[in-house]
């Protein structure tokens, strides 16, 4: 029996609102960004800049200066006590933090500890709006040049004088509007050249992208996994066989080693050749339930605002759709209330969470037990095996690890990746045990040490002292035994 005209009319008008909801959830467009022509210079990069003519978008900015406390360690038992033993012998092994607002990113990157004399200016490429200039000025000489004697004096000289005690001492060239806007037009667009190219060997062009995913884009050029090519340490994204962690891990099993890139360090408890996963979340967004929905960065972590109870802006406070609820969730989600979708996200979270310990307790593990492998002389092709296990193990956790949602933008694609890297550091454990219990290793002794040495790094004090008590004499720094 088909339908009446009646009811296919009543079918037809039920498709439109749909189709109109779908539209506001996924690609508001900011009546306050269009058709603008601001009179300013467009090369113009000084955050302070843009106050006069947006003063409502300004004052949202500088929301990112709090709060204003030090940073925090990750390494803190209620975070993530195992960092320290998990990167030892890399930078991330010394500091690490949770992250603190955009405003701060420079003042970040040049305090912490894992900058140092070999650092470079890729480094720089995603904390300041001076960094098209810099490559303009210096072209692809800018990507190796030296952080600390070249990258940050040239930096800051850009913005020199221009210091607002609002932004501290460097906000006003942080992480801001020429970033994402023409300084003319105030059009969203493109500034760094590592998303266009990785964007281009996908075969997109970024330069026909819809206004709706630009309010991704923009956001995605920073948020993500990235790698320095080996020639020039031009900073690349690892996209060309896709975007999920496996993908992104068989370019680095092949195309990235094709190119001289090999590892970005030595563990130097295990000696395995490690990867070191860089904050996904444009990745791990794109194949998630919102990705998939076309709902953008912007229209969770940019939602309009209601100012003065009149103008309607958009915010430019980066920070957690938890944070306002309202103007967030409910936007698409009216039929749950508030506290229905924030039991929700912290559910997701909690659970992911619980996950990511369990799967780093595993990695731990996995070195310890590889370490006892080369000090007691099992064969060099079980060791090479079981640190390649070890390899792939860390990788598929960090890359969740080092997302800043918690598992909220992927909790499927999350849950994927921590089951895999269990599986493959646990691969790595069976290895050890067959040739351990070849050389008669007292499994006991293994796990009483083991036990020991963890307990010791949890108990250190201070976080910069903690990868100190990662070796000792049963597990010693196995980089140093070749030496």
């Amino acid at each position: 029996m088909g339908f009446s005209r009646k009811k296919k009319f009543g079918v037809f008008i039920s498709m439109l609102l749909s189709l109109a909801i779908i539209s506001a959830c996924a690609s508001s467009d900011a009546s306050e960004e269009e058709d603008k022509t601001t009179g300013l210079s467009p090369d113009e990069i000084l955050n302070t800049a843009f106050k006069e003519e947006f003063p409502l978008q300004y004052e949202s900015y500088l929301k990112n200066m709090s709060p204003e406390d030090e940073n925090t360690s990750k390494f803190v038992e209620e975070i993530e006590p195992n960092l320290p033993i998990l990167f030892l012998n890399y930078g991330f092994s010394l500091e690490y933090n949770l992250t603190r607002g955009h405003t701060y990113a420079i003042e970040d990157v040049i305090n912490i500890v894992r900058t140092n004399e070999d650092s470079i200016g890729s480094c720089m490429t995603c904390k300041s709006t001076a960094v098209p200039a810099l490559i303009d000025e210096m072209g692809d000489d800018y990507w190796g040049a030296s952080f600390e004697d070249e990258i940050v004096p040239r930096t800051m000289a850009y913005g020199e004088g221009h210091e607002v005690d609002e932004l501290g001492a460097s906000g006003h060239l942080a992480i801001g509007c020429s970033d994402c806007h023409d300084p003319v037009t105030m059009e969203l667009r493109i500034t760094r050249p590592s998303f266009t190219n990785a964007m281009e060997r996908r075969g997109i062009d970024v330069t026909e992208a819809s206004k709706n995913d630009m309010r991704s884009y923009v956001c995605a050029q920073c948020h993500v996994e990235y790698y320095f090519e080996p020639e020039n340490k031009k900073v690349t994204f690892p996209w060309d066989n896709g975007l999920k962690p496996e993908d992104m891990f068989e370019y680095k099993e092949n195309q990235a080693i094709e190119q001289g890139f090999d590892y970005d360090w030595i563990h130097s408890i295990s000696g395995a050749p490690m990867l070191k996963a860089q904050h996904p979340e444009f990745e791990q967004w794109s194949y998630g339930p919102h990705g998939e929905a076309g709902v953008s960065c912007s229209d969770c972590h940019m939602p309009y605002e209601r100012v003065d109870g009149a103008k309607k802006i958009t915010s430019h406070h980066w920070g957690s759709p938890m944070d306002n609820v309202e103007q967030t969730c409910r936007t698409c989600h009216s039929d749950k209330s508030e506290s229905e979708l924030v039991d929700r996200v912290e559910n997701i979270q909690e659970s992911h969470l619980d996950a990511m310990h369990e799967t780093q307790e595993h990695s731990v593990r996995a070195h310890y037990y590889v370490n006892r492998m080369i000090t007691a002389g099992a064969p060099e092709d079980r060791i090479e095996e079981a640190q390649w296990y070890i390899r792939k193990g860390q990788w598929f956790w960090d890359i969740i690890a080092a997302e800043n949602s918690d598992g909220f933008h992927n909790p499927q694609g999350g849950m994927d990746s921590m089951r895999t890297s269990s599986d493959a550091s646990n691969q790595a454990i069976r290895i050890a045990i067959e040739e351990l219990t070849k050389l008669e290793i007292d499994f006991d002794e293994l796990e009483e040490e083991m036990e020991n040495i963890i307990e010791t790094v949890y108990k250190e004090e201070d976080p910069y002292l903690k990868h100190t008590h990662a070796t000792n004499d049963y597990f010693p720094n196995v980089l140093e035994l070749e030496e």
